[in-house]
């Protein structure tokens, strides 16, 4: 293996060998265990192409008051790994601000840099974080896989409102906005609609902090504050380089949100980010960074609400009869299900005869959920997993959406400047079906369980 400063290079034959020794966690702890005694650059290795194997988001090495741990995320939750000596630590610790050009003298402030790793002829970019703690300084890196960048039909977005997405990302401007809190695939939605739309015939360029994916063919651009290159001075000069689509990687102040609008108003496709709860609540938000409702009303297109739930391991997940208490909690959930798509789908038609009522049903015919009754089977992770899964009983993830859609009636309403539960309810009136609601379809389609979209999602 050639190492460089900035970049770890592996060749082929260690890959293979590497994919070999590692299926899970476990087998990477005795990978780190047997090459203990080895030199420092060859301990790293392993726990960076281990964790790459495990398609781990993070790698965090933390200084604790006798060791230091290494966990990984997978799937979006951290997982133990290993417990180092303070002497392998401060190897590590010294061999990763070298790679990443931090300076090692420097201890009692945060660091960031990045370096490569060349798996084969797959590059992946390092994003690594050094932070001062009680016992020493924390590491994070990030490992920004581009083979993590899916296709958008792979998402996870409901049949029906796929059609609705597909409409809006071919809009020749105004806004599409995806919010949700940080890690909940904002990103990975975004650059999915990038690679869904991309094309010779449009010129496409992003304004990120930092350029998280390489994608070809797109004009690429990253914010540095220290230098002045701020979102809305990038955002300025990008509008002038003739765009077809824009792409803000977050909107974060009043300055950066007005321009983001005014390109959306005149002749571009605007796609970006917000921090809010639900898809509803970004009106609310931009109005609570300055923003004019007579600007926000006939700029945004589509609100994209968002969480990602853990998917149950398809290998050891446990099937079984829906109970009664289950069957309450669909029918608490569902009843408020909006009004427009009831009456389609035959879904829920045995707790509609239970209780002696209409019960809503779920959105149009494409939409293809059993039915539920007491002899249909819903999926629970298993709490001891298997060696496929981690031991944690979930593998992969999938998104859970709400679509926040504009349309005459909900411009005049924001126009208006109503209250969120006002706006909201509006949109349910006129199909919005909310991300909770969406999780459990997804429950029902055998894709995860009810304590994952509990988890992720909060009761209304």
């Amino acid at each position: 293996m050639e190492k460089i400063t900035g970049e770890v290079k592996f060749k082929e034959e260690k890959i293979v060998q590497i994919k070999e020794a590692i299926k899970n966690i476990l087998d990477l702890k005795k990978e780190i265990e047997a090459n203990l005694e080895k030199e420092i650059t060859q301990i790293l290795e392993i726990c960076l192409a281990g964790s790459i194997v495990l398609n781990a988001s993070d790698i965090h090495i933390e200084k604790e008051e006798k060791k230091a741990r290494m966990r990984i995320r997978t799937d979006g939750m951290l997982h133990d790994v290993y417990y180092f000596e303070f002497k392998t630590y401060h190897g590590l610790l010294s061999r990763i601000k070298l790679l990443s050009k931090i300076k090692l003298n420097i201890t009692d402030r945060a660091q960031d840099g990045r370096f490569t790793v060349l798996f084969g002829d797959l590059p992946i970019e390092i994003r690594v974080s050094v932070l001062p703690s009680e016992y020493g300084e924390s590491i994070v890196m990030r490992t920004l896989n581009p083979e993590s960048l899916i296709e958008i039909e792979k998402l996870g977005v409901r049949e029906d409102i796929f059609e609705v997405l597909k409409k809006e990302i071919q809009q020749p401007n105004g806004m599409i906005i995806v919010t949700g809190p940080t890690g909940s695939g904002k990103t990975t939605t975004l650059y999915a609609i990038l690679k869904r739309i991309q094309s010779p015939e449009i010129k496409i360029i992003t304004i990120e902090d930092p350029i998280e994916y390489h994608l070809k063919g797109i004009n690429q651009t990253q914010v540095n504050v220290k230098k002045g290159y701020d979102f809305a001075n990038g955002l300025r000069a990008v509008v002038r380089q003739d765009p077809d689509v824009i792409l803000v990687g977050e909107i974060r102040d009043l300055e950066t949100a007005n321009i983001a609008l005014q390109a959306a108003l005149t002749g571009h496709l605007v796609l970006t980010t917000l921090h809010t709860n639900d898809a509803a609540g970004t009106v609310a938000r931009l109005q609570a960074l300055g923003e004019k409702a007579i600007n926000i009303a006939p700029a945004i297109n589509l609100a994209i609400g968002q969480r990602l739930a853990r998917k149950v391991c398809k290998k050891c997940a446990v099937f079984s009869k829906i109970s009664e208490q289950e069957l309450l909690f669909f029918k608490k959930n569902f009843k408020e299900l909006p009004k427009k798509i009831k009456d389609i789908n035959p879904v829920f038609a045995s707790l509609a005869q239970q209780e002696k009522q209409v019960f809503p049903a779920l959105a149009r015919s494409q939409i293809k959920i059993p039915k539920i009754e007491q002899e249909l089977k819903i999926p629970h992770a298993k709490a001891e997993g298997c060696d496929g899964c981690n031991f944690s009983g979930y593998k992969g993830r999938i998104g859970v959406y709400e679509f926040f859609l504009n349309d005459s009636e909900i411009e005049n309403l924001i126009l208006k400047s109503i209250s969120i539960s006002d706006l909201r309810k509006a949109a349910r009136e006129k199909g919005m079906v909310s991300m909770r609601e969406d999780g459990l379809i997804k429950v029902l389609q055998g894709e995860t369980c009810i304590e994952e979209i509990n988890r992720v999602t909060m009761e209304e």
